[in-house]
């Protein structure tokens, strides 16, 4: 009660802000306003929420198995705008699938969506705690958590408000849990031990693209490197730019691409690259014929070509670990054959670094000597891709799990 009277407090005032901010004020008029007239009113869904880009590219295999053993549709939220673009681009042909941008958590617009179609599971991905969704979700459907994690950053946090989420807890019917210890934390936050299951990391059954000989074969000469050594840093965040470019200076007979994980940020990277003295070209268009000029560093103006660059790698490194953001996908480089370097900073991917890691499958380095010193052992001890592959077949099935474990509840 207290959590929507705040609300309806605060709004006047939020759309008074936004009148001087327009791309903020688009955000919320998409998302407080929207056309339902894609669902099929009355119609069964299972509601998949997610909060962004990472959470779409995950929930493939889950999709697949609720499609396939459940004869309803599916209706997928979500919060930001490139995720929504994200799952326009994987979903929106699937009669089944409906896409629509998460309403904020307004009460109203929820109450609209709950009285236009008949939600039987509400399923959130990762730990999206939006309180009118959960209370108002569970007097009409069962909810569940899935690949659930509490990382060491939110651990803290949630704490301090264990008395708001514990409530909220209750009102769930099972949560699906990446490991061992996001178990155990989230027990600790308050949710029922005897509804808590560790059903591993859905990013194992990520069905990543596979790339032909040819098409790779085509994207190195595209990129002018038939001979040189190809070094792909993957989501790259700011402060992390300046440390690979300076990596890059000691290689030789080496190409640099920096795919950064927020296009908004190219601007930034092109201005290092230019105090650098070294020589660029921005990549926005793979379609298009490259010019003849030669470069040094290539910068990636352009989203979902990260896998095709990892696919011909010769060094690869991990974004978000040299600075304190905590990983993004150390599975991608990997499913290529491809052994990641990454940063100390790892609390978004702390047990698949562990694994990695014990496996000897990939490398943690701290400064730019153990950077240096670790491309060199690459090139001389590469890692075998039989090892790799056991890595995945050994931690597959996390959607399988979840299913299974969702049906008895």
């Amino acid at each position: 009660m207290f959590y929507n009277l705040l609300r309806g407090f605060l709004y006047p005032f939020l759309f008074i802000f936004l009148l001087f901010k327009p791309k903020k004020l688009k955000f919320v008029f998409q998302r407080l306003f929207q056309d339902l007239s894609t669902l099929e009113k009355k119609a069964k869904y299972i509601w998949i929420h997610c909060s962004s880009v990472g959470e779409i590219n995950l929930i493939d295999a889950l999709v697949k198995k609720l499609k396939n053993d459940f004869n309803e549709n599916i209706l997928l939220t979500v919060f930001t705008d490139t995720g929504y673009e994200i799952a326009m681009n994987k979903y929106s042909k699937d009669d089944r699938i409906s896409i629509l941008r998460f309403p904020l958590d307004d009460i109203f617009i929820l109450k609209k969506i709950f009285n236009y179609i008949q939600v039987s599971k509400i399923i959130l991905i990762e730990t999206e705690i939006w309180p009118n969704f959960i209370n108002l979700g569970s007097k009409y459907s069962k909810i569940f958590i899935v690949n659930g994690r509490i990382s060491n950053k939110s651990f803290p946090r949630y704490k301090k408000i264990s008395w708001i989420i514990k409530p909220l807890f209750s009102k769930i019917s099972g949560f699906f849990m990446q490991s061992q210890e996001d178990k155990n934390r989230i027990i600790l936050l308050g949710a029922d031990k005897n509804k808590v299951f560790v059903t591993g990391n859905l990013k194992f059954d990520i069905s990543f693209e596979t790339f032909s000989s040819e098409d790779m074969s085509n994207l190195k000469r595209f990129i002018k490197s038939d001979t040189r050594k190809i070094f792909v840093a993957g989501s790259t965040r700011q402060g992390e730019d300046s440390i690979l470019i300076d990596v890059f200076k000691e290689l030789k007979n080496t190409l640099l691409i920096i795919v950064p994980r927020h296009l908004e940020r190219v601007p930034e990277i092109e201005t290092l690259v230019k105090n650098s003295n070294l020589t660029y070209k921005k990549l926005t268009n793979l379609e298009l014929n490259p010019s003849s000029e030669e470069f040094q560093i290539l910068i990636v103006d352009k989203m979902g070509v990260l896998r095709k660059f990892y696919s011909i790698a010769d060094i690869v490194f991990v974004g978000g670990t040299l600075v304190n953001v905590g990983g993004h996908s150390l599975l991608e480089p990997l499913f290529y054959g491809k052994s990641p370097i990454f940063g100390p900073y790892l609390q978004n991917v702390k047990d698949i670094s562990k694994d990695i890691l014990n496996l000897n499958i990939g490398y943690k380095i701290n400064n730019k000597e153990e950077f240096l010193n670790t491309i060199n052992l690459l090139e001389t001890k590469p890692v075998s891709e039989d090892k790799i592959k056991a890595f995945f077949k050994s931690n597959q099935n996390a959607a399988e799990k979840t299913i299974k474990f969702m049906e008895e509840e």
